[in-house]
């Protein structure tokens, strides 16, 4: 079969403009960015205020492994299937990384036969959303430096500067560093560091941001550091928060593509789920519900990190209710947790399958404490038998009372996906909740910090309890007494396992997780807890994708997935 990248040239794309007719989106309100991308302007998404909201779905998934789950490949194809049963739906999912696409996970726009398009442009530098970020956060950390330098009037203690710089790319050389080292000239010597972009703040707040004045608001909200005397200094306080609006102004429209099938997408906003919330930004969500009667998005790894996130801190913070959740499964990956190796996952093995649904089965059953129906996609893969298939299907019927549908959206686009886009129509319109009053966020704001952690730690990770040196307890006791207690927990941490431990797979239970360490996210109105060792600059694999990418003669992209 033909590869992603073949599959995405031989399409024959639309006009943008005809997707965004499509959607009811005048021409003068889409933005072209070449013939195929576009972004919709802000005057015509105020102008849809009064509209009411289609159904939000949400597609999650098991726990990650190298054998792959296909989650927005799935939320490509049930976007696709659903316009084919007759349903008016859109995609929401984020934009692509380059420092995974030039690491080791690839790209994500999709696969085979349900992808969004044009994958090479999607995967690279897209409209510069990005760029636009990155450039955004470091200008308030040369502002920070700046002020310093001429003199320091807000007093900001250089040890307790916690504004870190910000490179889409995997390069662990970066994580601590110490700058303005050459002499007087360049400033006074500190330890600094850089994470990936999408690990930023103003990543967040972009991805959280209502409109442009909720942005520029919730930039100044920013804590770049204290004072010797603790006090806290803000983006506002060194009047950066307008220049950095500014920067972002055109990024924060979403951008408009469209799937294989003409279907369309917003791909917006990129936070990764294992270091940030993980959720495309709640402005193109909440534009395409005013646009389709569905909307498909997806939250990043596996449920304990991207669902819990997505429900209880992005609909909690924009007011989204979503009405179904699909987790995402493969035969494959459900072997690898029960304990077969990566090349050994071909040949049939009921018991190892049985064994990997312990992880599945702790997916389904943690969605469902947030009080949304759920289904079970079985994405297929060639090497997959009847029988493998039969024991998920009878497991999730008998033993956690959902549905399981084989779906082959890879191989067969819409067609192969119509199955689960007739039953997630059926479970959104439906009234039943699974504990009979409709969704709800795991934890209420009240909720003390510590005690946010601990629940999400004992109740979705399987932990007996959370384990922190004094001086992060500290961090909790004072960032309660601060007037930061109704905040809600982002927890980093490693997606492959609920434990902390990326080794540990299946659906450990009585561990203890590790905080390492609190980031207070001010501006976009959450708390980092970082358990593990988690980074949240990333390193490139021994053998990164980057080696295989290159032009062949004719000028086109090779090896890019």
């Amino acid at each position: 079969m033909a590869s992603d990248l073949e599959i995405a040239r031989a399409a024959k794309l639309r006009p943008i403009e005809a997707i965004g007719e499509r959607l009811g989106i005048p021409a003068d309100a889409l933005h072209p960015y070449g013939r195929h991308i576009g972004k919709v302007g802000f005057d015509f998404i105020e102008s849809l205020e009064g509209r009411p909201d289609g159904k939000l779905i949400l597609v999650t998934a098991i726990s990650p492994t190298p054998a792959g789950e296909g989650k927005t490949t799935t939320t490509v194809g049930l976007g696709d299937g659903l316009n084919r049963i007759g349903r008016k739906a859109m995609i929401c999912i984020r934009e692509p990384s380059l420092g995974p696409c030039f690491g080791m996970k690839g790209g994500a726009a999709g696969g085979g036969y349900a992808q969004v398009v044009p994958m090479e442009q999607i995967n690279l530098h897209f409209t510069g959303d990005f760029h636009a970020i990155t450039a955004a956060n470091n200008l308030l950390a040369a502002l920070i430096d700046n002020h310093v330098y001429w003199g320091n009037e807000l007093g900001l203690d250089p040890r307790r500067i916690n504004w870190r710089r910000v490179l889409d790319m995997n390069d662990r050389a970066l994580r601590e560093i110490v700058s303005s080292l050459g002499g007087v000239a360049n400033g006074f010597p500190r330890e600094d560091g850089f994470d990936i972009t999408v690990a930023s703040e103003v990543m967040a707040i972009f991805c959280l941001a209502r409109d442009l004045r909720d942005l520029e608001e919730r930039l100044g909200r920013i804590i770049v550091g204290y004072t010797r005397d603790k006090t806290a200094v803000t983006a506002a306080a060194l009047k950066a928060a307008g220049a950095m609006t500014v920067l972002l102004k055109d990024a924060l429209q979403p951008n408009l593509v469209q799937t294989l099938e003409g279907s369309p997408a917003f791909v917006h906003g990129g936070p990764f789920a294992n270091i940030a919330h993980g959720c495309n930004s709640v402005v193109a969500t909440r534009t395409a519900l005013k646009l389709a009667d569905y909307v498909v998005t997806e939250a990043g790894f596996g449920a304990d990190l991207g669902a819990e996130k997505f429900f209880d801190i992005k609909c909690r913070k924009a007011g989204l209710t979503p009405a179904a959740a699909v987790v995402v499964a493969t035969v494959r990956a459900l072997k690898m947790h029960g304990g077969v190796p990566k090349d050994q996952l071909g040949p049939e093995n009921l018991e190892a399958v049985r064994k990997g649904l312990a992880n599945l089965a702790r997916h389904v059953g943690n969605v469902g404490k947030f009080g949304v129906p759920t289904i079970v996609a079985i994405n297929r893969f060639h090497a997959d038998t009847e029988a493998e298939h039969r024991l998920i299907q009878e497991f999730c019927a008998s033993q956690l009372g959902v549905d399981a549908v084989i779906c082959n959206h890879w191989a067969e686009g819409s067609h192969g996906v119509t199955e689960l886009a007739e039953r997630v129509v059926g479970l959104a319109e439906s009234r039943r909740r699974l504990d009979g009053h409709g969704f709800h966020p795991l934890y209420a704001d009240e909720l003390p910090l510590w005690d946010k952690m601990k629940l999400i730690a004992t109740e979705i990770y399987g932990a007996s309890d959370i384990i922190a040196d004094q001086s992060v307890r500290n961090q909790f006791r004072d960032l309660q007494a601060a007037g930061f207690g109704n905040l809600p927990i982002c927890v980093a941490k490693t997606q492959y396992s609920f434990s902390t431990d990326p080794n540990l797979r299946g659906a450990p239970s009585g561990h203890v997780v590790p905080i390492r360490e609190i980031r207070l996210r001010a501006g976009a109105g959450f708390l980092v807890v970082i358990c593990g060792e988690i980074m949240t600059m990333p390193g490139l694999p021994r053998v990164p994708s980057a080696e295989q990418i290159r032009l062949d003669r004719d000028g086109q992209i090779e090896g890019l997935s």
